[in-house]
This record gives C-alpha cells, structure tokens and sequence, in this order.
C-alpha cells in the first residue's frame, strides 16, 4: 500500500461548508469502489489548496479510468465547489499496511476479513495477498462488498472484546455458516466468482469450540466431507473444501 495525498486547489468561490461536502463525497466515492483504503481521512486547508492524508492499495489507483459512476458525479462535484480535479501525490510505500498482489490475474481467490486490516478483502490465492477491487472492472456490487466488510469488521472487534456484552451474539454472527453475515459473504463471494471466471473461496472464521479434543474431526458444515488439510495452508486455514470453496482455522482458544 502507498500513503499518497490529495491535493484540492482553490479555484473560484468556496467555503468550509461547501469543501467540505464535495471533498466529502470525492472520498466516499473512492472508498466504495475499493481505490482507497481506510475510513479517516485528515483534510486540512494549506494555504490555496485542501489537502487530504490517504492509504493507497496500488500506484495507479486513482486513474479516472478505474472510477465508479459515483466517482466521476463527484469530480465534477469538486468544481462546482470551487475546487480543482484532485492532484496525487505519492509519499512512498505504507510500512503499517499490507503489499498488494503482485499477479497480474490470480487463479483463484480467498475472501477474508478481518477487523485490523483495512486492505481489501478479496486475496490472491497463491500468495495470500489482498487485490486491489477497483482492478476487477466490476460495474456494480463493490459498494455492498465493502459494505458487508465494515460489518464483519465490527463484529469482530466486539467478539475480540472478552468483557462485550454481545460478545456470544458477535461470534456467532462470525462462525455460524448459516448467519445472515455469512450468508451474505458467501453470496458476494459467488458474484465475484461468476464476475471473474475463477474459484472465490470463502473464509469462514473460527474462534471457540465446545470440544477442543474433537475440533480438528469436525467435516465442512457445508457439505459434511473431510476438510482438515496435512499442513495449514498460507499458515492459517487448517481447514478446506475444494468442492463448497470454504476455508476454516482449528479455533483460536485450542491452539497452542
């Protein structure tokens, strides 16, 4: 990932209000077609231009090629404002985020979540690395993705709590393969599947388990076939199905 700013010059009439807003909905657009990373964005007025402190996924991500119908509504929003089309600048590689895919076209895919990554959900198979979404040319259905990842990203923070009250609701929202979360996940995983020709797998997270003794017995909740794998794949999925495209860990509190 590339930490990059964005540069709005003050080009005619403008004010804090007016910045504000069409700044406002630039970024939002950006965010929900997968083009930037993150949720905060601080924007700070220097001298005859706003600038914004972003988290790019690729160099070339913000080429007005790769924008959403939203994206191009908003720059023309920008000068409505009195604002400039935004001008990139990239400060260098991001050390606190993850790289990016280096495949051109991966040959499979994983969709994974969790709370403390901000990067993409959709990962690179082979090198377990997160694809940039904006890439993936897909006209519609980016906007619920990114969505349904802001709410598995809640949950789990809440079930990471030890002390939440809705600790027990929130894990099983997570592990339940039938929860509407789930449910979702896995039908935005089919999209992507049938956008991009290849096999989308599906992370199915693990936590706690009733019976740590039996937990590397347990079948694929999909098909109810043998899953566990000789040796984790990319160090985390002990488990997976190649005939349901779901992936699983041994729960967290039996390891070790």
């Amino acid at each position: 990932m590339y930490a990059a700013e964005l540069q709005f010059r003050i080009i005619g009439d403008t004010s804090y209000a007016a910045a504000e807003a069409a700044i406002r909905q630039y970024l939002e657009a950006l965010i929900f077609q997968g083009q930037i990373l993150g949720r905060e964005f601080p924007t700070a007025l220097q001298q005859e231009q706003f600038v914004s402190r972003i988290v790019l996924p690729a160099p070339d991500a913000l080429q007005h090629a790769f924008h959403s119908d939203s994206g191009q509504q908003a720059l023309q929003a920008l000068q409505h404002a009195g604002l400039s089309y935004p001008k990139v600048q990239i400060l260098g590689v991001d050390l606190m985020s993850n790289h990016t895919d280096p495949c051109d076209t991966p040959a499979s895919y994983i969709l994974y979540c969790r709370f403390a990554q901000t990067n993409s959900v959709l990962y690179c198979a082979e090198h377990f690395a997160p694809v940039p979404l904006y890439r993936l040319g897909v006209a519609s259905g980016l906007e619920d993705l990114i969505r349904w990842q802001l709410q598995y990203q809640a949950l789990d923070e809440i079930q990471m709590q030890q002390h939440s009250l809705l600790l027990k609701p929130a894990e099983r929202a997570l592990q339940s393969l039938r929860s509407q979360l789930n449910t979702q996940g896995r039908r935005l995983a089919r999209l992507l599947q049938r956008h991009t020709g290849k096999p989308v797998y599906y992370a199915l997270y693990r936590g706690s388990s009733s019976d740590c003794a039996s937990e590397t017995s347990r079948c694929c909740p999909a098909c109810g076939g043998p899953w566990l794998q000789a040796q984790p794949w990319h160090d985390l999925f002990d488990f997976r199905c190649d005939r349901c495209l779901l992936v699983s860990n041994i729960a967290w509190q039996c390891q070790g």
